[in-house]
């Protein structure tokens, strides 16, 4: 039964004193309680963090396996995932650059490479990411509760204007890019198609991929997928530190920057939809309920988008998203609903979705295999030239810059996976709707007309040669 009188005592204590009663207590079980709520590792306490470390070495030492079912990969991927973010954000410097992103994806990755993390979790890890696809559910509840967060003109403009910083950046960056290339020694079109274009393909699976095998069509080689996958991990990787550079700099001048948003909001933007939000908005498990399920019909409708179109399925689900709010489809309870989800997947879900990408999905062995000063260069002056250029362009266009140009790192982002980490280092996982434009619909365009010249122009007419693409 619940003390009232107790509660009220402690609240007053507590605005007369600055502590709680509870908080000038000693011994069992206070202490324990404070050990809990002062420290943590993420949003894991402490005491359940070490518990979970050990409950993991245990039953690896044990059995010799972990099982790869939710409850046990709720803990492992939270506990390891928490724990590199940990390690970035603590290391001097780039701990406010975006470290804590790169580490949670690129430390497991180098573990696996080098045998340190025992074999059992890479097995349960790899096997729970590829059987539940976690990650989509991931990016569809971000996505939709950075939607319906959104008024409405903000959305609409937003679409119509984050297009044209995104198409000079691309020019820029192809321009600067091919001509560092041709500066270091390189061939042009060598620079063009196996270097510049990796970065702005879209990621790996609507990106690397079909460029590869549209090379081994044309070209007759084999590695595509080799030659190209290592430059898409290098252009995420400068894209992560981008992002990270570019949240110091909002937060140095924070004139630049809305913090998530695209565009200042006018006095009176929405004023009766925010009124009316806010008096509908409560927090209850029916509530968070419902906005999870709206985010999973909307991935379903974008599934089915994807069987008749063609169209990756994330971005179906957005412009299906982007309709229902335009439409005021649902009520503000619900909307509020979906903030809520989109609330705790930021919070709680991204850096244990990093580590599973890390381990399932990120080679470190690409990764090395395209470390090489030339190809760095021409990787960094290509990312850097693209997210520049959006800065200013943007700036001209009244958008905050700083947000406009994290969506231009998502340009040379590794697909889906690389727009949480970009996002992640920015500090603006409400950027994700954006950000899934540049890198989905972005890297589709470039790769199809690049392919499209390659095949019909320059090897139709010996413009270039195979032996100068491929060197």
């Amino acid at each position: 039964m619940v003390n009232f009188n107790s509660s009220e005592k402690n609240i007053n204590e507590k605005e007369s004193t600055g502590k709680t009663a509870t908080e000038n207590l000693t011994g069992w079980p206070y202490n324990w309680w404070r050990l809990m709520d002062n420290y943590k590792i993420g949003v894991i306490p402490l005491p359940l963090f070490i518990i979970a470390g050990i409950l993991i070495c245990v039953e690896v030492l044990v059995t010799g396996k972990l099982p790869s079912e939710i409850v046990v990969m709720v803990v492992t991927c939270g506990f390891f995932g928490f724990l590199c973010g940990e390690i970035g954000k603590r290391l001097p410097i780039v701990g406010k650059m975006g470290a804590a992103a790169i580490c949670a994806t690129f430390i497991p990755s180098a573990l696996v490479y080098y045998g340190i993390l025992p074999k059992p979790i890479v097995v349960a890890t790899e096997k729970f990411y590829e059987d539940t696809h976690i990650l989509y559910l991931y990016i569809c509840c971000i996505i939709v509760g950075s939607i319906m967060n959104m008024d409405k003109k903000t959305l609409i403009q937003g679409f119509l204007k984050i297009f044209i910083p995104m198409l000079c950046g691309e020019i820029v960056g192809m321009l600067v890019g091919i001509s560092v290339g041709y500066l270091l020694g390189l061939n042009v079109a060598h620079t063009f198609f196996f270097l510049v274009l990796p970065i702005m393909a879209g990621g790996v699976g609507e990106g690397a991929i079909p460029l590869s095998i549209g090379y081994g069509d044309l070209l007759g080689i084999k590695d595509g997928l080799s030659r190209v996958l290592p430059i898409v991990m290098l252009g995420g990787l400068t894209g992560i530190i981008c992002g990270g550079i570019l949240n110091r700099i909002g937060k140095a001048y924070p004139h630049l920057t809305g913090n998530g948003k695209l565009f200042p909001e006018s006095d009176n933007t929405n004023t009766s939809d925010k009124k009316m939000l806010k008096s509908e908005i409560v927090i209850d498990v029916t509530t968070f309920a419902s906005g999870v399920l709206l985010a999973t019909l909307l991935y379903m409708i974008g599934m089915l988008v994807k069987a008749v179109t063609g169209i990756p399925a994330p971005v179906g689900m957005l412009f299906a998203a982007v309709l229902v709010k335009l439409i005021s489809g649902v009520s503000p309870k619900v909307l509020s609903g979906s903030q809520v989800v989109y609330k705790f997947f930021q919070t709680s879900v991204t850096y244990p979705i990093l580590f599973a990408v890390g381990v399932a999905v990120t080679e470190w062995k690409d990764i090395i295999a395209a470390f090489t000063l030339t190809n760095l260069t021409v990787i960094i002056c290509t990312v850097v030239s693209l997210v520049t250029t959006g800065f200013f362009v943007s700036k001209k266009l009244g958008m905050y810059p700083i947000d406009a140009a994290v969506i231009s790192c998502c340009q040379s982002g590794q697909g889906g996976t690389g727009d949480v980490a970009i996002l992640t280092a920015a500090e603006r996982m409400e950027l994700m709707p954006f950000a899934q434009i540049a890198t989905r619909i972005g890297g589709a365009i470039n790769v199809s007309l690049s392919l499209l010249i390659l095949a019909h122009v320059l090897l139709k007419y010996n413009l270039v040669s195979i032996a100068d693409l491929i060197n």
